[in-house]
């Protein structure tokens, strides 16, 4: 190895060696004092009265409720039963979807001649197809015509509409 190029790695590793104990101190200096600056941040936020809840809390509230309905009691809504809908109303709502179309080998509403091998098998059976659902090879039907929240008088009303229009 030569003189000048023994010379020049030494000044080299000299070099990165200053860099590199010039970055510790730095880095160490930056750090030093972090606890202290800690705790005085806690302090400031824990020294002036306030809670965690009153510094997260909402800034607003939005109430949709009446003036009428904050006066009166709340009343227990189980205890009012459910309004009840007439078979138009079920028709339009829920059965509309296949029996306007014709899905899935729905009878057609107001079809006379689709509907009179139904209207033979008698109404107890069409109310029963209606309720528990129909899967068969002619088409297929969902209980409730896919809506699990009508209750059977529902069902039957509508059946009994489709039939009315259908006759």
């Amino acid at each position: 190895m030569t003189e000048k190029s023994y010379a020049t790695n030494v000044w080299t590793i000299l070099g990165i060696s200053v860099v590199l104990m010039l970055f510790i101190f730095l880095l160490v200096g930056h750090h030093y004092g972090i606890p202290d600056r800690v705790r005085m941040d806690r302090a400031v936020l824990l020294g002036s009265g306030s809670n965690v809840a009153e510094r997260i809390k909402p800034v607003a509230e939005v109430n949709v409720a009446s003036a009428e309905t904050q006066r009166a009691p709340a009343k227990n809504a189980a205890a009012a039963p459910p309004r009840s809908r007439d078979g138009q109303q079920i028709y339009q709502t829920t059965c509309v979807a296949c029996h306007d179309a014709g899905i899935a080998g729905a009878p057609k509403l107001g079809d006379k001649s689709q509907w009179a091998k139904h209207i033979a098998k008698g109404l107890d059976t069409l109310y029963a197809s209606a309720v528990n659902g129909v899967q068969g090879s002619a088409g297929a039907m969902r209980p409730k015509g896919g809506n699990p929240a009508l209750s059977a008088a529902e069902v039957r009303a509508a059946v009994d509409y489709m039939v009315a229009r259908s006759k």
